[in-house]
């Protein structure tokens, strides 16, 4: 007998079997956040990388890290230098890297504005390079 080999998921479809059996009180941010990142710039992506949901456009911007519970924890990644430095939820002092954290769909959406700046300014970042 003849095994088959499953066809290979697309990034985004990684990502959504990921989300369906995802068990975390805060599902419907970490959906919120997604959506909002994907839609902030066409050319960014989805992938699972370090066993969660990241986003990348030619390199990483970053990933979920869902460990906690009581919050959602987004590692961005500055891999040619920070971008917009005066967004001030940002947390960290790290040469590449910035933390951001969510704890409810009004944090969510306070911080939308700059997400979608964030997101935008570090495409054109990536792409100019």
């Amino acid at each position: 007998m003849v095994a088959t080999k499953k066809p290979k998921l697309t990034g985004a479809e990684e990502v959504a079997a990921f989300m369906q059996v995802l068990e975390h009180p805060l599902k419907e941010v970490v959906e919120a956040v997604r959506t909002i990142i994907l839609a902030a710039n066409p050319a960014m992506a989805e992938r699972i990388k370090w066993k969660s949901p990241s986003f990348y456009c030619i390199e990483d911007l970053g990933a979920f890290n869902l460990r906690r519970h009581d919050v959602v924890h987004l590692v961005l990644v500055f891999p040619k230098g920070l971008v917009c430095e005066d967004i001030p939820w940002l947390e960290g002092d790290y040469r590449d890297r910035r933390m951001a954290y969510f704890s409810s769909l009004s944090d969510v959406a306070a911080k939308r504005a700059e997400l979608e700046r964030l997101v935008n300014d570090w495409v054109e970042r990536i792409d100019a390079s």
